[in-house]
């Protein structure tokens, strides 16, 4: 019985390669990198560059579904017409996306 128990101790420290590790540990984080982290910054980049172009005129949609037209722009706050005689005044960070000319039709 004592014969077994031996061996389990020497095949468990045969088992500590730190070089194979190490190289597993590189590659997770390449896959995590390339997989998780890299996409999330493109797309962070493109939301910046559509906030701090927007221009009045623009049609818009924000992040909370309303559709309207830019009808003023200052440094963090953008005025959009969401109907005839209402304007809101939203975040200019919760716009997502610029829709095309057009889309939003004035009744």
């Amino acid at each position: 019985m004592d014969f077994f128990i031996q061996n389990a101790h020497a095949q468990g420290a045969a088992q500590g390669d730190s070089t194979s590790f190490i190289i597993m540990m590189v590659l997770m984080f390449a896959a995590f990198y390339f997989l998780l982290i890299r996409p999330q910054q493109k797309k962070q980049k493109a939301h910046t560059e559509l906030v701090s172009g927007l221009q009045v005129g623009d049609e818009v949609l924000t992040a909370g579904g309303i559709l309207g037209k830019v009808t003023g722009v200052s440094e963090h706050y953008a005025v959009v017409k969401i109907g005839e005689n209402t304007e809101i005044k939203i975040q200019k960070s919760s716009v997502s996306m610029v829709v095309p000319k057009g889309t939003y039709d004035e009744a």
